[in-house]
């Protein structure tokens, strides 16, 4: 049996319609919530919005189960195989890691039914991680929500035009563009073999501006600054638009202008705060200096004469 054989219908006329298109939107189905974090209840109250119905979910920790009592009030916290029997859409919202030994698991103990939905919400996976429950006759989607999340009520209104990482076989992408809409989402074509690749991007983006900002208000703790998110907000709110409109063209400050004696100036600075900090200067200064090297903004000699600084041994 095709995995196309099992397709639930879209709309009353044609079960492959424009997902935009609220009569081509799948039929109510009951949900299951494999994996209460952040995410998992999120999307199943998004669903729930969407006159969908969440009937079961799975949590091991203290945390995971009140999340759940708060985003999905009322549904039955049961085991994940209890999940599977009772939904016709299962989300998988583990962590990346854990997910392919839990989808084995569930397949072999025949939790899997033919028909079932079963969508994973990692980034880093696309559908081949859901083999055992495709050949078990499920039908597998990869809808990764490209946003982070709080594990609160805020995230179904970040959820309104949020990007999802969608991949699927190609019969059931109308299905997955679907769920997506229906979510208040909007579905990205992510093909499998560079499924990896996209979640890289994504991770180095977020987790990594994260760490930044940290450290950067960090240090103006250590300045003095009583508020430093006030100090900083509307700088990298500019930086961060500024870099989405026009990439490396928006670079600005004393690498890209290649004030050596300013950033040795920086790294002395660090080294008496913060060495640790300093180390990831060093790094992103390198970054800093080659992306405008090659953009055209930094001359080769200014280039060589900040790298010999980045370069200095610290004692």
């Amino acid at each position: 049996m095709s995995a196309s054989d099992n397709a639930p219908a879209l709309g009353p006329t044609d079960p492959f319609g424009d997902p935009l298109d609220p009569e081509n939107r799948p039929a109510r189905l009951a949900v299951g919530v494999v994996g209460t974090g952040r995410v998992g209840p999120a999307l199943g109250a998004a669903l729930q919005l969407a006159g969908h119905r969440v009937v079961a979910a799975s949590g091991v920790s203290a945390v995971s189960r009140r999340r759940a009592d708060a985003l999905l009030p009322g549904v039955r916290l049961v085991s994940p195989p209890q999940v599977l029997a009772a939904a016709d859409l299962v989300l998988l919202t583990v962590p990346d890691d854990a997910l392919a030994d839990l989808v084995a698991g569930l397949a072999s103990t025949g939790a899997v039914r033919p028909g079932q939905i079963v969508v994973h919400t990692s980034g880093a996976h696309g559908v081949a991680v859901l083999e055992p429950a495709t050949r078990a006759g499920a039908l597998p989607l990869a809808l990764h929500p490209a946003m982070t999340f709080t594990g609160t009520s805020v995230d179904l209104d970040r959820l309104a035009g949020c990007p999802f990482g969608v991949t699927a076989p190609p019969e059931l992408r109308p299905v997955a563009e679907a769920l997506v809409v229906e979510m208040g989402g909007e579905p990205e074509w992510v093909p499998e073999e560079v499924r990896p690749l996209y979640h890289t991007a994504l991770a180095h983006g977020a987790n990594h501006l994260v760490t930044l900002v940290a450290q950067a208000m960090e240090l103006l703790r250590t300045a003095g600054v009583a508020e430093p998110g006030r100090l900083l907000g509307p700088l990298l709110g500019a930086a961060l638009d500024n870099s989405l409109r026009s990439g490396d063209a928006a670079l600005t400050g004393p690498v890209a202008r290649g004030d050596a004696g300013t950033v040795r100036r920086h790294l002395g600075q660090l080294g008496a705060v913060s060495p640790d900090i300093g180390q990831a200067y060093r790094a992103m200064a390198r970054a800093t200096a080659q992306r405008a090297v090659r953009g055209g903004s930094l001359k080769e000699e200014a280039a060589a004469a900040l790298l010999d600084v980045l370069n200095e041994e610290t004692t």
